[in-house]
């Protein structure tokens, strides 16, 4: 007998009990409608006045962006124009949040493209990611971080507002993502006046949820980090010359060594106070 050939005799066919249904497919999910070719050209029309504007600010500077000059460049009237941003705040806040949001992207892509090399800590590497950015678009940089446009004022928890906190939300899980919150509460920072205290009680949820020593380390390394960017960008570090790059990774070296040297180990952070 082959040794595959079943060792049970089959049960009968009157005797054998149907197998079961099995449960209907469900229902595949309805498709998107289609978009239609008046939403279709505007979006394209759109992307064409936001590089244009972007065009722009490359080439003459945050402060010279006017709805006038980005039409003229599309070969548009500024009264067409207005069909699309009826107003230049309205161009401003789309342009900075695409900004902010292409910023991330290069610091996500930076972190990304290191993968899990124990030489560089992630920290270093974002910062990195952010220092070229700004350098290889210093225009740009400039539309974020320079001086205030006049006349316009972002609105509060806007788009602009949500895109700089996406930013934040990186460096913020890079800076402290191995700690416990009972570490960073007992981090060893100098004591938080009361007024400062309640101030960061006001600050947005993914702030607020870090202890308020956690917080201030953030602030403290965010404030090291964009500052040197921003003497770089402006040209106040240039009689450094091709070292840049070589200064800024031994401060954030230190910055982030100086940080974690202050955040206590799990043993520590759990231990009970001492009676007085």
């Amino acid at each position: 007998m082959p040794t595959h050939a079943p060792t049970t005799t089959p049960t009968p066919t009157a005797a054998r009990v149907p197998a079961a249904e099995p449960p209907p497919a469900p229902e595949p999910a309805p498709a998107p409608a289609p978009t239609s070719l008046r939403e279709r050209r505007r979006a394209v029309a759109t992307q064409e006045i936001l590089d244009a504007a972007e065009r722009h600010i490359t080439e003459h500077g945050p402060a010279a962006l006017s709805l006038r000059a980005v039409a003229r460049s599309l070969g548009m009237t500024v009264q067409a124009l207005y069909h699309y941003y009826p107003r230049r705040h309205a161009l401003v806040t789309e342009l900075i949040a695409r900004t902010y949001d292409d910023l991330a992207a290069a610091v996500r892509a930076a972190i990304d493209s290191a993968g899990d090399d124990p030489a560089v800590p992630r920290l270093v590497v974002a910062a990195e990611g952010y220092r070229r950015w700004a350098v290889a678009h210093p225009e740009r940089f400039q539309l974020l971080y320079g001086t205030p446009l006049r006349d316009y004022a972002a609105p509060a928890d806007g788009p602009t507002t949500l895109a700089m906190r996406r930013i934040s939300a990186i460096f913020q899980r890079e800076l402290f993502g191995e700690f416990t919150a009972a570490q960073l509460a007992a981090a060893d920072t100098p004591a938080l006046t009361p007024s400062f205290r309640a101030q960061l009680e006001q600050l947005p949820p993914d702030l607020r949820d870090l202890p308020a020593p956690a917080t201030a380390l953030l602030l403290s390394a965010w404030g090291h980090m964009h500052g040197l960017v921003v003497l770089e960008v402006f040209g106040h570090t240039s009689f450094i010359g091709d070292h840049q790059a070589e200064v800024f990774r031994m401060a954030m070296r230190n910055m982030l060594e100086d940080i974690h040297r202050r955040i206590p180990d799990t043993s520590a952070a759990e231990e009970p106070p001492k009676p007085s």
